[in-house]
């Protein structure tokens, strides 16, 4: 992925942007700070991507505040992770404000937000350029939260994804009728509660990167995941790599990392 100082050394060079601009652009404070939160003002320069926001724990004031910052300060696609759904009504609501009469103000914000990932998004997605697509499979349909989150984070983020839900190995034939989508993956995203063990499957039929995100599906003696997480870690299979319990967001964004290297 190209990240913004390339971009703009390109721009310098072609001419399209003057030497003050660019000189500009690098002297800008590293991060912004706004009380309640230090926003990462350089981290599209460093990693590619600019800073996501973690909704959980945070006030919808603070989301939105933090949205507006990032907003004020060029970041015109903006998304925010684990934000339930009263939470995104209300960061809505102080996003568009009003200046009387119910008209919304001039520099109002859109928020989409994606209910089942508990995912917000402003500014869309972005047209993917992503070397191949990412397949982001699931055991069940209980899993499929943790998937939109990781589905919505790939599209995000520039990749083109393929969803293929409720493959679990208590029903194989599932899994092995989408061997055209698997075997044609860069990326696989395979996500599971119970005992994990679609990661091993798929690990052993594909001949790319598979990311293993164990989910808190399960009975109790799935102990919330982690026994998912230690069939995971424990995978006979090559290439299957692990992120935290219901983390699809981390694999998303390892996923794409991976689905960008040219």
């Amino acid at each position: 992925m190209e990240n913004d100082i390339r971009l703009m050394l390109e721009k310098l060079s072609k001419g399209e942007v003057s030497v003050d601009e660019a000189l500009l652009t690098l002297k800008k404070e590293p991060f912004d700070d706004i009380g309640y939160a230090k926003l990462d003002t350089h981290r599209n320069l460093r990693k590619g991507v600019s800073e996501v926001i973690y909704g959980a724990g945070k006030t919808p004031e603070q989301i939105a505040g933090i949205i507006k910052a990032l907003k004020s300060d060029g970041q015109e696609q903006i998304l925010i992770t684990r934000m339930d759904v009263e939470k995104a009504e209300l960061v809505k609501r102080n996003l568009c404000g009003s200046v009387g009469f119910g008209e919304p103000e001039r520099d109002a914000v859109q928020m989409d937000y994606h209910e089942d990932a508990h995912i917000g998004i402003v500014g869309g997605f972005k047209k993917p350029d992503g070397i191949g697509k990412i397949v982001v499979a699931t055991g069940g349909t209980s899993d499929i939260p943790v998937a939109e989150e990781a589905a919505l984070t790939a599209e995000f983020l520039g990749n083109e994804v393929t969803r293929i839900y409720d493959v679990g190995v208590a029903g194989l034939h599932r899994t092995l009728a989408h061997l055209d989508d698997i075997m044609s993956a860069k990326v696989l995203i395979a996500i599971a509660g119970m005992e994990g063990a679609l990661a091993s499957v798929l690990g052993g039929l594909c001949d790319c990167p598979v990311i293993a995100v164990p989910t808190s599906v399960g009975y109790g003696a799935s102990f919330g995941g982690v026994s998912a997480l230690l069939s995971m870690l424990n995978s006979c299979a090559s290439g299957v790599s692990v992120v935290n319990i219901d983390n699809g967001f981390g694999a998303a964004y390892q996923a794409s990392l991976i689905n960008h290297v040219k």
